[in-house]
């Protein structure tokens, strides 16, 4: 493996480790030259469809292309790296179930941002702003205005089922108290 510091390629791995989802490999390895410590990550290699661009270009899949855009539009936001990366390995597992051989730049966009508006909504304005290029701000107030009235219909519902738990609780028959309780 070539050192990123000194670009000599002699090496020794100090640590090996698993993954959380046991699908990586994370090695710590220390160049033999200037004794810089670094870390690789080795993952199967499968064969994921080709991606059609907007212009009908067609290139190999790029989880990391994903990554950085979800890490753009998180900067500076509470999303942790581990949740974004969790994201794009639900859309690459994704895309390895599906039996096409080419997947639209857009299924892959939407199933990233509609992650994002589970997320944070903030991240998820960001992307969208890029992904779908607004002609107007007209066209990205409607994307905003569809984005509050999407969070404020998942707050009513979590209101309501607050609601319809606390008279589940306030209905039960009270408990019958012991004989001996009253005697001390």
């Amino acid at each position: 493996m070539k050192c990123p510091s000194c670009g000599a390629i002699d090496d020794r791995v100090i640590d090996s480790r698993l993954g959380k989802d046991s699908t990586v490999i994370r090695r710590r390895r220390q160049c033999l030259s200037c004794k810089k410590r670094f870390t690789t990550y080795e993952r199967i290699e499968e064969i994921l469809p080709y991606v059609i661009k907007k212009d009908g270009r067609r290139e190999a899949f790029d989880r990391t292309k994903i990554v950085e855009g979800m890490r753009r539009a998180c900067q500076k936001r509470s999303v942790s790296v581990d949740k974004i990366e969790a994201v794009a390995d639900s859309i690459e597992h994704e895309l390895l179930e599906m039996p096409e051989k080419e997947i639209s730049v857009t299924h892959i966009g939407e199933r990233v941002m509609k992650a994002l508006q589970q997320l944070d909504d903030v991240a998820y304005v960001r992307f969208a702003s890029v992904y779908r290029s607004f002609r107007d701000i007209q066209e990205f107030m409607d994307e905003l205005k569809e984005l509050y009235d999407t969070r404020k219909a998942r707050e009513q519902r979590r209101s309501e089922d607050e609601s319809l738990k606390e008279n589940e609780e306030s209905q039960d028959p009270p408990r019958s108290r012991n004989v001996h309780d009253s005697c001390s």
